[in-house]
């Protein structure tokens, strides 16, 4: 039997890649794909708030949340050695924002410090979580230098919550309805695993599905709907400011739905602080599994026109420019 020649891991200097951490470190940790990469790690949803944010005296270097549970999760770097300058910034940050993740990233954890983070993550509440990260970088040959970020502390009850929560829901009983939205979006997922911009999540048994879009508060998503035999796609807004967001988006309604080449509806949810513009499919069976590729196809498609005509507007919006006496593109 012949064995195919493998290659050697090599570590590479991160000082060869990213000559400082303000200028080329911060910025190439703050693009939604390498954000992705960290949130793998973390078993979160990261979506960037702000780079250098204000916090005290000091200037946090990442502000994200979590898209699972809306959380604060504030990032630290150093490419060097944790120093205890640092250690005080993040106490700072700590106090400052009230329930926070903390994730101090360094190229180097002393033993002091590593043993600082365990402390403080054993005398403070469920509110508060430090998480402290290695980073290298690794090449085989001459491919391009691939990041790894080694997780040195961690929460106590971490590994065991993330472990627990996924064979709950991996365990569980199943409705036939449930049992149906995890293979749907099984299969969702498996079309979309090397797309460039839409990033499949992992599944669950529930009734929508979502994506990153590049800001915290907005998501695409969606969804199979098997009591109203509909299945839709959606850009949803999900944030203190969503009224004053969506009112922005709605006044280029019609070059957006122009863009999209699809009928959208406007949902301001009156009743609630989120808002929706969504397209619909009516009128399918989600239960007609032979139908699944049409329906995947219709969906995929849809994603990828929302997408094309809603990211860069998404991360443009300033809630300040809204003009409440402007009138609304109908």
């Amino acid at each position: 039997m012949n064995v195919p020649p493998l290659g050697r891991l090599e570590k590479v200097s991160v000082r060869d890649i990213w000559l400082t951490e303000a200028q080329h470190f911060t910025p190439w940790l703050g693009r939604p794909d390498n954000l992705a990469i960290l949130g793998e790690t973390l078993s979160m949803e990261l979506e960037i708030e702000a780079q250098e944010k204000n916090v005290g005296p000091f200037r946090a270097d990442i502000l994200c949340k979590d898209a699972l549970d809306g959380s604060w999760v504030l990032i630290e770097n150093q490419l060097e050695r944790t120093d205890h300058a640092h250690l005080g910034q993040l106490l700072t940050y700590a106090s400052g924002l009230h329930t926070v993740t903390i994730v101090w990233i360094a190229t180097q954890f002393t033993e002091e410090h590593r043993a600082a983070l365990d402390w403080l993550n054993e005398i403070t509440n469920e509110k508060f979580k430090f998480f402290g990260l290695e980073v290298e970088l690794w090449r085989i040959g001459d491919s391009p230098a691939a990041p790894k970020f080694n997780i040195i502390s961690k929460p106590n009850e971490w590994s065991r919550s993330v472990g627990q929560a996924a064979r709950r829901i991996e365990t569980d009983a199943l409705s036939e309805t449930k049992a149906l939205q995890l293979r749907f979006w099984t299969q969702l997922q498996e079309r979309l695993k090397n797309h460039a911009n839409l990033r499949p999540q992992k599944p669950l048994p529930q009734n929508w599905y979502v994506f990153r879009i590049g800001r915290s508060g907005f998501h695409l998503g969606t969804s199979i709907n098997t009591r109203e035999n509909r299945i839709g796609v959606e850009l949803y807004i999900q944030h203190e400011s969503a009224k004053a967001f969506f009112g922005l988006l709605l006044r280029e309604r019609k070059q957006i739905e122009a863009e999209i080449g699809l009928k959208l509806e406007w949902q301001e949810l009156p009743n609630r602080t989120a808002c929706r513009v969504v397209h619909y499919w009516s009128g399918v069976d989600p239960f007609d599994e032979a139908r699944w590729p049409e329906y995947l196809d219709w969906m995929i498609d849809a994603l990828v026109r929302f997408h094309a005509a809603f990211a860069d507007r998404v991360r443009a919006l300033d809630a300040d420019r809204i003009d409440p006496e402007a009138p609304e593109a109908r």
